[in-house]
């Protein structure tokens, strides 16, 4: 059927556009993917590492982008779309378990299983649509991934740390480059600012659901910390910090923009703040690693002499986390928050003192500051209703 009519396996406008269970399952992946990445950097806390980190959480993120983008175009409850998934599901798989070695000997695995997920994602999709206007979209990824696809192979394949990070960054930087340029490709031109508002409320739910699974990586991080410590009476300060710290993030994500990314208003160009939403998010998923990372850490060693590099976990992390969402929030409302940029002063100046403490000091003023940008989000959003509901 779908070989006569490749426009059924499209989307329908009129469609539901709730996530499928599948798409849920597929979601699992990433747990195992972040909480890897959180515990590699715990143990590789230096700045050459830490960017060695990035490279792989920003690969990981743009491969569930991408996925992303195929459950918005195309009809999940369709077989081929399915099984499409989950063969992604499995490369993922492989993609996770190569994370700690990456820079490692199991370079060349990682870049492997990345590019043959992208470019074979597309190329399926290529073939599925034969004959439809919308095999022309996949055109435009195909292109992209080819490009990048040089850079990750040769980088899987030379030896030094350096080397292979100099390549993989410009395998990253292609990609999201020419994502924010919305796939411009040779004859084709660029993807039509449209596509991105052809399922609003699917993609804001998935980046929803994709949240709630990078703050599950801090409880996850935390409970496994917690329970090697042996339930000691710092680490249960240090695990309450932690699960402080995650209830503000998800307030302080939720509150408004948050459930606005599904029902944005008119006017609010949602094809701009949807095309972004990767980026935006980006920066607030670094920063939920980072705070991972940090709580794994003062999970190992709650007292004593407080490394520089745990302070930047935490304190570095929070700074990316309220940039991030700043930043979408001026996407969805056009207009910046002043007390976040307040409360982004507060992070820099208290940041240098904490060396001077114990780990777990550390982790709890990250957690109490965390929690007084939540609360000044209430605060504020409770004087912005009582000035509308006095003008009304």
């Amino acid at each position: 059927m779908t070989r006569r009519d490749p426009g059924v396996l499209l989307r329908k406008p009129g469609a539901s556009q709730h996530v499928t269970l599948l798409e849920l399952f597929y979601d699992l992946v990433y747990v195992a993917s972040l909480a890897v990445i959180s515990m590699n950097l715990a143990r590789h806390l230096t700045w050459v590492e830490a960017l060695q980190t990035l490279l792989p959480l920003m690969a990981i993120w743009w491969l569930w982008t991408g996925t992303a983008l195929v459950t918005d175009f195309y009809d999940p409850q369709r077989l081929p779309i399915q099984g499409l998934i989950v063969a992604m599901m499995l490369g993922t798989i492989v993609l996770a378990a190569t994370l700690p070695q990456a820079f490692g000997q199991q370079g060349i695995i990682f870049a492997g299983a990345y590019v043959a997920i992208n470019l074979g994602r597309s190329a399926v999709l290529f073939v599925l649509l034969r004959g439809h206007d919308a095999q022309l979209r996949t055109v435009r990824f195909l292109f992209c991934f080819a490009l990048s696809a040089v850079p990750w192979i040769a980088g899987g394949l030379v030896q030094g740390p350096v080397a292979r990070g100099t390549l993989w960054a410009i395998a990253v930087a292609v990609e999201y480059v020419m994502g924010g340029l919305r796939y411009p490709t040779p004859r084709l031109g660029r993807l039509g600012l449209d596509q991105y508002d052809k399922a609003r409320e699917h993609v804001g739910e998935r980046y929803q659901q994709f949240m709630i699974l990078a703050l599950g990586d801090l409880i996850l991080v935390a409970t496994l910390g917690y329970n090697r410590a042996g339930l000691g009476a710092w680490h249960t300060v240090a695990l309450l910090a932690t699960f402080t710290a995650t209830v503000a993030l998800w307030q302080i994500y939720a509150y408004r923009a948050g459930s606005l990314l599904r029902n944005l208003p008119k006017g609010r160009r949602p094809g701009r703040v949807l095309r972004w939403a990767p980026y935006t998010h980006l920066l607030m998923i670094a920063g939920i690693v980072c705070g991972a990372a940090g709580s794994d850490l003062v999970l190992r060693q709650p007292l004593g002499s407080t490394p520089p590099g745990l302070v930047v976990a935490f304190f570095g992390g929070a700074f990316l986390f309220l940039i991030g969402r700043t930043t979408f929030e001026y996407e969805v409302f056009e207009r910046f928050s002043v007390s976040r940029l307040a409360w982004l002063v507060v992070l820099i100046g208290v940041a240098p003192v904490m060396v001077r403490v114990a780990p777990v000091t550390v982790d709890v003023v990250h957690a109490a500051v965390l929690m007084g940008v939540a609360v000044s989000d209430v605060i504020r959003g409770r004087m912005h209703a009582s000035h509308e509901a006095g003008r009304g």
